[in-house]
């Protein structure tokens, strides 16, 4: 399975946005590659309902620029034969952008001066998909977690085959050439010269990623590890026990059970901070509120339901206009006003909203 996950950053490029013809495509797909034409047919067709839209709309050279972007990606077979669980695609007269996402979202288009983002955000909340690290002294491992498929070994070039080569010994034990490390203490020494020597080996292909990072090691390796690891997205919670008795499938499925405790964890804290500011009216659940703190930058975490949509607008002023016809998705929009001042912005289940409301924010000042 390929994923493409997208930093905060193209999220916030994504939201900020603006051109008349903006095509937003959400699609589910099979990560089998035996399904690859099944997911160029399903695409096939959403993309023509998105160029009819287009059409509607008017203008013939974008419609054009926009129709050829759509066509090179249906006529590219090696793309639609390596995808996630969803395919996002993002389209101007100028310019396009996809992403192979871990998620399986709902099918949907849309042609207007913006990009919709909210799926988008569900897939940046919570990916159900990880990577894991199972380091011993024996060797490394990363293995690819998704959430339905059987995990997979990843090639990392440069990884040390074991912690004594990577030192250049042939044991970690013992004294040193040198003579001045023995027992514990050199251990130590080598063992994190060799947890050194497979962080940087990862880095490369860590670059650019924002998927947990899930480490399975026993100590003193696993602190070591976790002490010098460069990555910003390493998981708290680790997986025990020593991981050279453990499969790669075994892996992955510790993985997941890591991953549910991180969300359910975040979700609880969410609520509880959610409920502690309300009391001194830092938080709010009402929609005018929130367009209004949006607007002004008092955000500091918003949480939408991922499922619903109320149409109308926010204005420059925070003022929310409620109106069938406006063609934008208010809730969505107080998203964007939200990212575009640093908040962090979820996208979750309506069953895990604060009280099932549409939207609630934790502010950073009442307003």
């Amino acid at each position: 399975m390929h994923i493409d996950m997208p930093t905060r950053y193209d999220v916030e490029r994504l939201a900020a946005a603006r051109d008349p013809h903006s095509v937003t495509v959400y699609l589910s797909t099979s990560s089998v590659p035996a399904d690859s034409e099944k997911n160029q047919t399903r695409a096939r067709v959403l993309f023509g309902t998105a160029i009819d839209q287009l059409r509607e709309a008017g203008g013939k050279e974008p419609v054009a620029a926009i129709e050829t972007f759509l066509n090179e990606l249906l006529e590219a077979p090696e793309f639609w034969f390596d995808m996630g669980r969803s395919l996002a695609i993002f389209a101007t007269p100028s310019s396009v952008l996809e992403f192979r996402l871990p998620n399986e979202l709902e099918e949907h288009v849309s042609v207007t001066d913006r990009f919709a983002i909210t799926p988008l955000l569900r897939a940046l909340t919570f990916p159900n998909a990880a990577l894991v690290l199972a380091i011993s002294q024996n060797g490394a491992r990363l293995v690819e977690v998704s959430a339905d498929r059987p995990a997979e070994e990843i090639t990392v070039p440069g990884m040390p085959s074991d912690a004594a080569s990577a030192v250049g010994l042939d044991s970690i034990g013992g004294r040193a050439p040198s003579g001045r490390l023995q027992g514990d203490e050199g251990r130590k020494v080598r063992l994190t010269q060799y947890a050194r020597a497979v962080d940087h080996a990862l880095r490369p292909l860590l670059n650019g990623q924002s998927l947990p990072l899930v480490i399975a090691a026993t100590e003193p390796l696993r602190s070591i590890y976790r002490n010098l690891a460069g990555y910003a997205h390493l998981a708290s919670e680790v997986i025990e026990g020593n991981p050279d008795d453990l499969t790669s499938a075994q892996l992955a499925d510790a993985a997941r059970g890591v991953l549910d405790r991180i969300y359910a964890a975040d979700l609880v804290a969410l609520q509880t901070t959610f409920e502690e500011r309300r009391t001194n009216g830092r938080a709010s659940t009402d929609l005018s509120d929130l367009a209004r703190a949006a607007a002004f930058g008092a955000v500091a975490t918003l949480v939408v339901d991922m499922d619903a949509e109320v149409k109308g607008s926010v204005g420059d002023d925070g003022v929310l206009s409620l109106d069938s016809d406006t063609g934008q998705d208010a809730i969505e929009e107080i998203a964007r006003r939200a990212l575009g001042s640093g908040a962090r912005v979820l996208a979750v289940r309506r069953s895990d909203m604060p009280e099932n409301v549409q939207a609630a924010g934790i502010l950073r000042y009442t307003i």
